[in-house]
């Protein structure tokens, strides 16, 4: 198996007011939260979203990890739907001290390059905002951070940087590569 290197960006906003809005897409596109924890809908989206640009950390998970994961206070499923069709979502995450992370983002692939993911990446920083206003016993948010990588779509850093979040830490890494997973076994060709 041969390795590849990596970059990793970090970026991040220390205050709501670093978050610049984009335009809302044509048609209308609706963000809603996935208010009831669900870990099919949860890895479908993962792997729906991920499944040409190598996310695999997760598609090992048992049924029960992904319980305990979406069951953690602070956790939340953002979905952005056009037409009552599942485009794309935002997972975000509560950490200590009111930082919450933006753990995923993204579109599935018929979606992107439709000017979705400005307005879903808004929304879920919006959202990552005021996180502690629907689970009481939080810290008020002080930080949003999310990583991105140079195996992400190719606008995903620009995206990030229109919303108005800051880079704060590149670190590249030799990764194995993997092949494509695709959203299931045998989606894409080897």
């Amino acid at each position: 198996m041969t390795n590849i290197p990596v970059t990793t960006w970090s970026l991040e906003q220390t205050s709501p007011s670093d978050l610049l809005p984009a335009a809302a897409p044509e048609p209308e596109v609706a963000v809603v939260r996935s208010e009831v924890p669900s870990p099919e809908f949860s890895r479908f989206l993962y792997a729906s979203v991920g499944g040409d640009i190598r996310w695999t950390d997760r598609l090992g998970w048992s049924r029960q990890g992904w319980c305990e994961h979406l069951d953690r206070p602070g956790v939340e499923t953002w979905v952005a739907y056009e037409r009552g069709t599942p485009a794309g979502y935002v997972e975000l995450a509560a950490q200590d001290d009111g930082v919450v992370e933006i753990v995923y983002f993204g579109l599935i692939p018929a979606f992107r390059g439709r000017r979705i993911g400005g307005h879903l990446l808004a929304r879920g920083a919006a959202r990552a905002w005021d996180l502690a206003e629907r689970w009481p016993g939080l810290a008020p948010t002080k930080r949003v951070w999310l990583h991105t990588c140079s195996k992400d779509g190719e606008f995903a850093m620009d995206n990030y940087l229109r919303r108005g979040f800051r880079l704060f830490d590149t670190r590249v890494e030799e990764e194995p590569e993997v092949p494509t997973p695709g959203p299931w076994p045998g989606a894409y060709p080897a």
